[in-house]
Parts: C-alpha cells; sequence; structure tokens
C-alpha cells in the first residue's frame, strides 16, 4: 500500500462523497476510486460500504483506521521532515589515526553546527581495516593515508601530509643524515596495516631488513612519553601528530638525506554506494576544510 492510498482512504472516511473528494484534492473521481480498490485489494476485504453515491467506512474499515491512522501520521511527519531538510540522516565513516584525532574531530564538531538534524558515526581504525569496512559495507565512507588499488573502490586526493623522524635527543637538532646512520637507535613504529609505517618502511627500500624496530605502539601518547623519556628511541611519524612539541621542543625533527616522506591522504568509498545529499555535502566540506586544516 502507498501512502497516497492511505491518504485518500483516510479523507474518504472523513468526507463519503467521492465527487467533493475529487474537487477538494483535485484529481478525478476514477483515480480516486481506483485507489481505494487497490488499497482494499492488498487488503483482501472491502473497508467501506457502497450506499448510492456515499461510500461509508464498514466495520473493518473502522478497524483499519484505528489501528493505522497514528502510523500514517508518523510516515507523513517523516516525509515532511526529509522534504524540508536534505541534509539529515546517518553517515557512517571511519579515518585513519592521524586524521582521525588530529583533523576530524573539529571539522565534524563545526559541520554538525551548521547541520544539526545530521548524524555522523566516526570509529578511528587503521588504513587496511578502513579499506575492509568499506568493502563489507560497514561504513559509507573512509579517509586514509595509503595507496588503495582494489577495482572495487573510488579513491579521491584529499591532500597531502608530511612524515617527520623525531627523537627528544637535541644533539639531532638541525642535523641532515642519512637513515643508516640513525640504524643504532631503537626506532620503535606504529603496528603493521598503519599506513604511517608502510609509507616509511616503503621509502627504505631494500635496507629496510636493517631497521632496529625495537617496538610497536598504537597509541600517540604511548610513543610521546617513549620518546621523552628516552633519548635512544626514535620514530617516524607525522607532523599533524607532533607539531605542538616540535615547536615547544620537546621533541627534535630529524632531516634525512635522500628520503622523501611526504603522503597523499584519500577519501575512499564503494563503487557502488550511493551518494546521498547528506554524503556529498560532508565531502565537499571536508575537502574544503582539510585545505585549511593542512
Amino acid at each position: 500500500m502507498t501512502l497516497r492510498e492511505l491518504e485518500l482512504f483516510y479523507a474518504l472516511s472523513e468526507s463519503p462523497h467521492i465527487s467533493q473528494l475529487a474537487q477538494k484534492v483535485s484529481i478525478s473521481q476514477s483515480a480516486i476510486s481506483l485507489a481505494i480498490k487497490s488499497l482494499e485489494k492488498k487488503l483482501s476485504e472491502p473497508l467501506f460500504d457502497r450506499l448510492g453515491k456515499r461510500l461509508v467506512l464498514n466495520e473493518r474499515g473502522r478497524l483499519f483506521k484505528d489501528k493505522t491512522y497514528k502510523h500514517f501520521l508518523a510516515l507523513k511527519d517523516a516525509e515532511d521532515f526529509f522534504r524540508k531538510d536534505k541534509l539529515s540522516g546517518i553517515l557512517k565513516i571511519a579515518s585513519s589515526k592521524t586524521i582521525g584525532e588530529f583533523i576530524m574531530p573539529q571539522i565534524i564538531f563545526d559541520f554538525l553546527v551548521e547541520h544539526p538534524n545530521a548524524t555522523i558515526n566516526k570509529n578511528i581504525k587503521n588504513s587496511s581495516q578502513i579499506i575492509q569496512m568499506l568493502l563489507n559495507g560497514d561504513i559509507d565512507m573512509g579517509i586514509i593515508e595509503i595507496e588503495c588499488d582494489d577495482p572495487n573502490i573510488i579513491k579521491e586526493e584529499l591532500g597531502e601530509d608530511k612524515l617527520v623522524v623525531v627523537s627528544s635527543d637535541k644533539k639531532l637538532k638541525n642535523r641532515e643524515l642519512y637513515i643508516d646512520q640513525l640504524f643504532s637507535k631503537k626506532w620503535i613504529l606504529r603496528e603493521k596495516g598503519s599506513g604511517t609505517r608502510g609509507i616509511f618502511l616503503n621509502s627504505l627500500d631494500n635496507i629496510a631488513k636493517d631497521l632496529n624496530i625495537f617496538m610497536e605502539f598504537t597509541e600517540f601518547e604511548e610513543m610521546k612519553t617513549l620518546l621523552e623519556k628516552n633519548r635512544d628511541v626514535i620514530t617516524c611519524i607525522s607532523k599533524f601528530v607532533v607539531s605542538k612539541e616540535l615547536k615547544r621542543e620537546e621533541l627534535f625533527e630529524v632531516k634525512l638525506k635522500n628520503i622523501s616522506l611526504e603522503r597523499k591522504l584519500y577519501i575512499i568509498y564503494h563503487k557502488n554506494k550511493y551518494k546521498t545529499i547528506l554524503f556529498k555535502a560532508f565531502q565537499k566540506y571536508i575537502e574544503t576544510r582539510f585545505i585549511t586544516t593542512s
């Protein structure tokens, strides 16, 4: 049954003359009759007694109206709501850890201030997990920091991020070194599947196997604490993560010779994803704000 059929049913229950109702709603009498007959056919029984030119609710019709009218009103309210506010709904997104903790929170907050009827359910996972979540249909959109060549995933460039090698050893400040000159340090890296780890190790090429990966970490505060308390500890991390510590000179950037540690950031979604108005508005908002943030 359709909302239009129900709408005409309730109207006719209050105004039993089809001719009067037809004039009121500006449609033909035959169209009203067809809608009512269609509704009765779906319910497998008549809802009106035909008394001359009048249609009067019978006992089953009165029961049907009693059981359904409040639900019909709720559906109409929902329909009116969606017509008035297209930027409503629930969007599920996942961001890689760097983006999710240091860039997206303020962007999401500001978007929701502008569009209070929208809901953004956010998750923080590593880039590999986000790709799988999209393939599984668990999220609508991902924001990642690694290349993705899966044919089922659409990838759109968002911007760039710079990775830096950092230490709390002030002797390394402003020095420019070859990476193997730092191999004696205790390297701590993000967990396997992390975009940051992947970009860094790939940049080392064949000599990556000689790197002393002393420990892995998943939390940024854990990493910062280890660096600050142990001068022989070193890591490679997004500059977003340690920008405050670098300014306060609690950590120091180590310049590398012959190695570029820049990476691209991407918005990704499934190729079969239907782009709702909310989806498109949020995507555009991220792209615009990210330029400012970065």
